[in-house]
């Protein structure tokens, strides 16, 4: 059994939906996650973005990716794959930073999942701590994808 990654993608928006799915899959294996997980990973517009970015943080502007952790089943539902949440990406906010950054837009789109991913394992970086825990693994996963790390320190003040 493998874990099921669905993508969204109703704008019909160029992305590589095998490597966005190898970036979430290196985090879950790299948590050794149940094999049975499922997460959705939604790309949509700038506006829906800061909609919900308004919404569940109280900022209103858009953001390049948003995480939503499924809240736990009860106990008595056992026959439900473990849903660990959704990640929205606001693909023209991804792509307008890939541009100014100079980044492969691919490369960016894979940070952005491992990114999201990582919060829907309950890694933050509300904290110097968690920061520094959170962009280790974060490392982590773009290293075995081959993905450059130096992608992090740019984005970060975006």
């Amino acid at each position: 059994m493998s874990y099921t990654i669905s993508i969204q993608n109703e704008a019909n928006y160029k992305i590589d939906t095998s490597r966005l799915k190898q970036a979430a899959t290196t985090v879950l294996d790299q948590h050794e996650v149940d094999r049975n997980s499922d997460i959705t990973i939604v790309f949509t517009d700038n506006q829906a973005v800061q909609k919900l970015n308004l919404q569940h943080r109280q900022i209103d502007a858009p953001t390049d990716v948003l995480s939503f952790p499924a809240d736990p089943l009860p106990d008595f539902i056992t026959d439900e794959l473990p849903y660990l949440g959704d990640l929205v990406i606001a693909y023209p906010y991804a792509s307008q930073q890939a541009v100014k950054h100079n980044h492969p837009l691919n490369d960016s789109l894979c940070l952005l999942v491992i990114h999201g991913t990582l919060h829907l394992l309950g890694y933050d970086h509300d904290t110097p701590d968690n920061r520094a825990e959170m962009w280790a693994a974060q490392a982590d996963a773009l290293k075995s994808m081959n993905i450059d790390t130096q992608l992090v320190p740019s984005l970060e003040g975006t």
